[in-house]
């Protein structure tokens, strides 16, 4: 099993930043791909970063020039600088990682718990 605990939610003022980090533990064998979702009240959960195990990254419209997903691979984390947060940014934020736990094992989608994020003056 896998397990992801994730840090630096709360709330900030438009404009302002955050960062949010996730690390990895547990029966772990191989990593991929690893990145951040989240999910506003009465929407659906979307994919806002997300960054491979060879550093390729992708990300959401609304935050590309603003949010920057980061991933030490040595430690298994992840981390989201989030800058020029706006209120339409508020929302739970989930650390998602594709994991195997043995070399026979198919991938796997484990999530965190969540963050929550609230842009709010």
């Amino acid at each position: 099993q896998v397990q992801l605990v994730e840090s630096g939610g709360g709330l900030v003022q438009p404009g302002g930043s955050l960062r949010l980090s996730c690390a990895a533990s547990g029966r772990i064998f191989n990593i991929y791909a690893m990145g951040w979702y989240r999910q506003a009240p009465g929407k659906q959960r979307e994919l806002v970063a997300r960054i491979t195990s060879g550093g390729s990254t992708n990300y959401a419209d609304s935050v590309k020039g603003r949010f920057t997903i980061s991933r030490d691979n040595a430690k298994n984390t992840i981390d989201l600088q989030m800058n020029s947060l706006n209120p339409e940014d508020t929302a739970v934020y989930y650390c998602n990682v594709q994991a195997t736990t043995s070399p026979m094992a198919i991938k796997y989608n484990y999530w965190g718990q969540g963050t929550q994020v609230t842009v709010s003056s």
